[in-house]
């Protein structure tokens, strides 16, 4: 079941109302011949993968130091996340967690490394933007207090944020409506999303 949370997780961190908008203009960076856009979006998503990957090592073993605290703990992370979920859901408002940075990064002539890299700084630069749904997956990590097992967990959630990426690189013009239909809906997304966070702070609480 933890699996299936991280992967929604990161598929709601593609849709979230301020990512979703920038797409088109992360796309056109990508734009070019039709290997090289195919190739370098996939170098972008194993670059914030990497990070993902390195946050969940940590949180992993962070939790493996809190063990005797853990009871405890996980009373403290599904509060927190259920506080994310009401955020998400406009029922409350922190600001903190609604801001988002922009990337400032020379694109010219893009290839697989510099889309690698691409990828390592927009998971570090939109931590702001995506910190509800990434959050909420590295607390479920630190839970499992299992390296490997949060290892997977991340790419669970790089696979839920990555796929639809890449999917819209490769689909662009077709996909064009469902971004629409995505835009007109926020409201109703953005309720959808934060009850799940909510019933994953309660699966965490117990």
């Amino acid at each position: 079941m933890e699996y299936v949370f991280t992967f929604l997780e990161g598929f709601a961190s593609f849709i979230s109302p301020c990512l979703l908008p920038m797409l088109p203009i992360y796309i056109s960076y990508f734009i070019g011949e039709e290997d090289s856009s195919y190739k370098n979006a996939v170098g972008f998503v194993l670059g914030f993968t990497f990070v993902f990957v390195m946050l969940s090592i940590f949180a992993s073993t962070f939790g493996m130091l809190i063990n005797q605290y853990l009871k405890y703990i996980k009373i403290v992370f599904g509060i927190i996340i259920i506080v994310l979920g009401l955020n998400y859901m406009e029922l409350l408002n922190l600001k903190f967690l609604n801001r988002s940075q922009g990337i400032k990064m020379n694109l010219n002539n893009l290839n697989f490394m510099k889309a690698m890299l691409f990828g390592i700084l927009f998971s570090i630069s939109w931590t702001p933007c995506i910190g509800t749904f990434l959050s909420s997956a590295l607390l479920i990590v630190a839970k499992g207090q299992n390296i490997i097992k949060g290892i997977i967990l991340m790419l669970f959630y790089s696979i839920g944020l990555g796929i639809p990426f890449i999917i819209s690189v490769i689909l662009m013009e077709k996909l064009k409506n469902i971004f629409n239909f995505i835009k007109k809906n926020y409201g109703i997304i953005k309720k959808i999303s934060g009850i799940v966070l909510i019933f994953m702070g309660i699966y965490i609480m117990f």
